[in-house]
């Protein structure tokens, strides 16, 4: 009997000398493959462009928003935040409290309703915006398919012309 480590199991030593082979180049493969079917790039290239652009425009809107949102908040909680100190002022009478507190309620209820308009109209305007940007790029997108539509028809006609040509 041998010491040391246990004889590895013949598939495991069929699958190690696998591996010593080398493989297929598959990125050759499909290079070669992909070079016998020409692509017109520039519309890729074309896309990714509209696209990034399309991208920038939309955070444009989004980080614009957020910017609002974030002073309205900000100038709210700045504002409460002095009204508690009022509140918390002390006073010489109990009914002072009383109408201390009920004066910040009052103003407090007053501010939140115009924060929420200025909250809206956040809203209506990122709304309007996305909208806006929609409807461009609908027609930007029905320029370019025809665009890409008239070269394919122009090319198969083309080929198509210089087939019957050479069938003659």
């Amino acid at each position: 009997m041998t010491q040391g480590l246990p004889r590895r199991p013949a598939a495991l030593e069929r699958d190690i000398e696998m591996t010593k082979k080398p493989a297929a180049d598959f990125t050759k493969l499909f290079q070669d493959m992909m070079g016998n079917f020409p692509v017109d790039m520039s519309a890729f290239e074309d896309a990714f462009k509209n696209q990034a652009q399309m991208g920038e425009k939309f955070s444009k809107v989004a980080l614009d928003a957020a910017e609002k949102s974030a002073e309205i908040s900000t100038k709210w909680t700045k504002d409460m935040l002095a009204k508690v100190g009022e509140v918390t002022a002390a006073k010489d009478d109990a009914t002072a409290y009383t109408k201390a507190m009920t004066d910040f309620a009052s103003a407090q209820a007053e501010t939140a309703a115009q924060n929420m308009a200025a909250f809206a109209e956040i809203a209506k305007t990122v709304q309007t915006e996305t909208v806006e940007l929609m409807m461009a790029a609908g027609k930007d997108f029905g320029a370019e398919a025809s665009a890409a539509v008239k070269k394919a028809t122009d090319e198969v006609t083309k080929a198509a012309k210089k087939a019957t040509e050479a069938a003659k």
